[in-house]
């Protein structure tokens, strides 16, 4: 049972997450600000009309009948008809010598701010809110023959409070609509976007075991894409070829352990059709066990390749001296060689870090290689060269040597260049010294020419670079 957090991630509800919610943010942002200026605007034209409308009154009250026709003006409005402004008119006393119908009623005289001789106060009036209306209000001096009269004006902003909630709503529900909008269209180009990824998934799915060698091909993909296109053909390319070698490999184990076994079951059916003497069962058993033996040396070799390659093996690593390791190596095989007249030398110097029974194993084996290549009056070189970073040990021989064609194969499992099998050997010799050269982090090369011979070369890094760098391989 999975939790939500194993729940698999949607790129396509990512990307309309964010596509809604960044569109969202610049609408709610652009709108705000729109929202802002317009409010802005129409506060500063009434405040620039409200100065008018005090200085006017200034003006007016300041003429020789300004009070009377003030007077005769608030008085001569009609019944019901709308009033923006409400006035009054304060003697030096306090008394009011004249106002806006109803005003007091309104707008009593004490909610007004002092009056003020300065303009400064025609900018940022006071607000003054009843249950139905918002007001703004100045108060300010007028002096007329010498006396200071106090004007109050009240601005009846009613009709703007209604109009900015209005505007605010109708910029809500646009930002709404926006984002809904915003969320079809992210929905709309994630799924185009995307359709390139369900296409690669449909041809994906008609790649099988029997199908290895399709491919995507990055033409015609978009750019964004083709990196991964290409990528899925490299890795194809090594599915097939990891199969066709598996399949090869198959048929090659198949027939290595088809032969021991065939001569087994062969000889003790022979055996089996007629009494025979104690030294003949004993013939037929030392071949039945020379058999088994070789089958034996098969499967070690394949557990051994097997376990490298899964890097379950544990290795020891070691600093010892490369010559000593090579000369031992050379005094074991030198009797073969004797017998054969085939000369076994060895040169160089160098101190080498790897395991002491995983590198014998690897040079046995390539020295068993150039003795079975090599022909009777051949040579055999093995050559130790120690540098900054590695250290390089090379056996060379002087026999039949290998094909172009064959080297790149060389270290493949039970790959011959023999394609009668008729030589001696299982095939896996070079393929166990490459996995116990990787295994230490090395690197194996070879080369040859026909009828002058081979030289294989094993190089290891040093104890510090290997520290330092790839750590050996553990279970």
């Amino acid at each position: 049972m999975f939790s939500k957090q194993n729940k698999p991630r949607s790129i396509a509800a990512e990307l309309v997450a964010l596509f809604t919610l960044a569109a969202a943010l610049l609408l709610s942002c652009a709108l705000g600000v729109f929202y802002w200026l317009v409010v802005q605007h129409a506060f500063a034209e009434d405040n620039a009309v409200l100065a008018d409308k005090i200085r006017a009154l200034r003006a007016e009250l300041q003429e020789p009948d300004g009070l009377k026709t003030i007077d005769q003006e608030l008085r001569s409005r009609r019944t019901g008809e709308p009033t923006v402004y409400w006035v009054r008119i304060l003697d030096p006393e306090g008394r009011v010598l004249t106002d806006t119908p109803r005003m007091d009623q309104l707008l009593p005289a004490n909610v007004f701010p002092p009056p003020q001789r300065s303009t400064l106060s025609f900018q940022n009036p006071n607000s003054y809110r009843t249950r139905a209306h918002l007001f703004s209000l100045i108060s300010v001096t007028g002096d007329v023959r010498g006396k200071t009269y106090a004007i109050q004006v009240g601005q009846d902003r009613s009709g703007d409070e209604q109009f900015r909630k209005k505007f605010g709503a109708l910029l809500a529900l646009t930002v709404a609509l926006g984002t809904v909008a915003s969320a079809v269209i992210a929905i709309t180009v994630a799924r185009r976007g995307l359709r390139p990824l369900r296409d690669m998934t449909s041809s994906l799915a008609c790649i099988s075991p029997a199908h290895l060698n399709e491919r995507l091909t990055p033409l015609g993909w978009p750019r964004e894409i083709q990196p991964l296109v290409r990528a899925f053909d490299e890795m194809l390319d090594r599915l097939e070829n990891s199969f066709k070698r598996l399949s090869q490999f198959s048929a090659d184990l198949a027939h290595e352990l088809r032969t021991p076994i065939a001569n087994i079951l062969g000889e003790a059916q022979v055996a089996l059709t007629r009494a025979r003497t104690a030294d003949e069962y004993r013939e037929i058993i030392e071949s039945s066990v020379s058999e088994c033996e070789r089958l034996s040396g098969v499967v070690d070799n394949l557990l051994f390749l097997a376990r490298a390659e899964t890097a379950d093996r544990q290795i020891q690593p070691s600093v010892f001296d490369g010559r000593t390791a090579i000369e031992k190596i050379a005094a074991y095989y030198q009797t073969i060689a004797e017998d054969r007249h085939v000369s076994i030398a060895c040169s160089g110097e160098g101190q080498i870090f790897a395991d002491p029974a995983l590198f014998s194993r690897a040079l046995n084996n390539l020295v068993e290689n150039a003795l079975r290549f090599t022909p009777d009056g051949g040579e055999i070189q093995i050559s130790i060269e120690r540098n900054t970073t590695h250290t390089s040990v090379s056996v060379s021989d002087t026999g039949s040597g290998i094909a172009p064609e064959h080297l790149p194969h060389v270290f493949d499992r039970f790959y011959r260049a023999d394609s009668s099998r008729s030589s001696a050997g299982t095939g896996l010799g070079l393929s166990l010294v490459k996995s116990i050269v990787d295994l230490h982090g090395g690197s194996v090369g070879i080369q040859s020419e026909v009828d002058r011979g081979t030289t294989v070369t094993l190089s290891f890094p040093n104890s510090d670079r290997l520290q330092q760098g790839r750590q050996p391989l553990r279970p």
